[in-house]
């Protein structure tokens, strides 16, 4: 069956009904009532709208409890959503159904550095196939998430310092006309934290920081269960923290960002000088195999027991971890989760930046401070973008994205 459905909520209170469905699942009209503290007469009305509108259905009689028994709620089958996640070198598209569980995904490489029309192109194309595969004709709605500062509400890239060709660029209304359907475009690691929020290790805390460590690094803030993103959508932008007053150049300009000894790029950089200069065989012998390294081959080193990516990821995390320090002291958030393509290397990069970050801060701060790699992997950053529309899709004030 294709499905092609446009409805949404017309009323705070259905949005909140939709909201408790994406979240809580099927309940009934009993339960809605009682979990957001309106009348049952209140909750019958506003489903009967939302079966109108193509958004929620009925599913049967609820379980008694006495007396006369209530109706099942749950969204409409139909509903789905398209998630984009693009990073500096790889990407992933997905369509989810109204609840956000991934209904099928593709993960495709790409170079971020190749341009707004080449790189959407490719996830357009991507997305085109995932809705093929599903049955779909056109989606109640499309996140988007890029490596790089964004204005959310006129949904362009801005100034994004490894996106050349991306300042300004419309990527919102681009998607959305080429989908025809509604589109939101965030950063990608508000879509990635939004996403742990959602189905990741973090469901259950209301105040939080995801750390993305990939080609650049970045941090999603959320604050009682929202998402932070400062007057000019620009908070969390933690990889452009001077580290070193003496550091090397990093991709914004300025010099000894943690970003340019910590981030994807910087680790493979240091790895190739290590690699060079004979300091270790096996990367050596990668490099001249493939003619790079990326920090994936220093994971590789690292399984090997090479001493030298022993050191660069002591080093890379050790870095981090200061920084970290410092948030923990200022925000005293209730868990760090770790996400992002640096996180391939594994549980040497956690313990070193755990190590750093416990030593630094206060025992007030981090006596209870779980600091843990996200388990969601590439389809975070799918469901993370579907949440996002959702929320738009679902609620009918302007503005609200989760």
């Amino acid at each position: 069956m294709r499905h092609s459905l446009a409805g949404r909520a017309e009323s705070p209170m259905q949005a909140r009904l939709l909201a408790r469905l994406r979240d809580d699942g099927p309940l009934s009209k009993a339960q809605l009532a009682d979990r957001l503290q309106v009348s049952r007469t209140t909750v019958a009305a506003e489903v009967g709208r939302l079966v109108e509108l193509g958004l929620a259905q009925e599913a049967g009689p609820a379980a008694s409890r006495g007396g006369r028994r209530s109706t099942m709620v749950d969204l409409a089958e139909g509903i789905r959503f398209v998630g984009i996640s693009i990073g500096a070198t790889g990407m992933s598209v997905g369509v989810t159904d109204g609840r956000l569980t991934v209904l099928a995904t593709r993960h495709l490489s790409c170079d971020i550095r190749q341009g707004p029309e080449v790189v959407l192109g490719a996830a357009l194309e991507g997305v085109r196939s995932v809705l093929a595969e599903v049955g779909v004709e056109r989606p109640m709605g499309a996140g988007i998430g890029v490596p790089g500062p964004v204005d959310f509400d006129r949904g362009i890239s801005v100034t994004p310092p490894i996106m050349p060709g991306w300042d300004g660029y419309p990527v919102r209304d681009a998607v959305s006309r080429e989908l025809g359907c509604p589109a939101l475009l965030d950063n990608d690691v508000n879509v990635l934290a939004i996403g742990e929020q959602h189905a990741g290790v973090a469901r259950s805390v209301r105040d939080f920081l995801f750390v993305k460590i990939g080609t650049g690094i970045g941090c999603g803030i959320v604050i009682d269960g929202q998402l932070y993103r400062g007057v000019d959508g620009c908070a969390g932008d933690i990889g452009h923290i001077r580290v070193d007053d003496f550091g090397p150049t990093c991709a914004c300009g300025n010099t000894g960002c943690l970003e340019a000894f910590s981030g994807g790029a910087a680790v493979a950089r240091d790895a190739t000088a290590a690699a060079r200069a004979g300091r270790s065989t096996f990367l050596a012998e990668r490099l001249a195999e493939n003619g790079v390294l990326t920090a994936a081959d220093v994971g590789l080193a690292l399984q090997r027991g090479d001493t030298e990516a022993v050191q660069l990821i002591r080093e890379s995390g050790r870095r981090v971890g200061e920084v970290l320090a410092t948030l923990v002291s200022f925000f005293n958030p209730g868990m760090i989760v770790i996400g992002g393509g640096v996180t391939g290397l594994g549980h040497a990069l956690l313990a070193e930046i755990r190590g750093v970050t416990y030593g630094r801060s206060l025992p007030l701060a981090t006596g209870s401070l779980p600091i843990v790699l996200s388990e969601l992997g590439a389809e975070g950053g799918v469901i993370g973008a579907a949440r996002l529309i959702s929320g738009s899709v679902y609620a009918p004030l302007a503005g609200r994205a989760n």
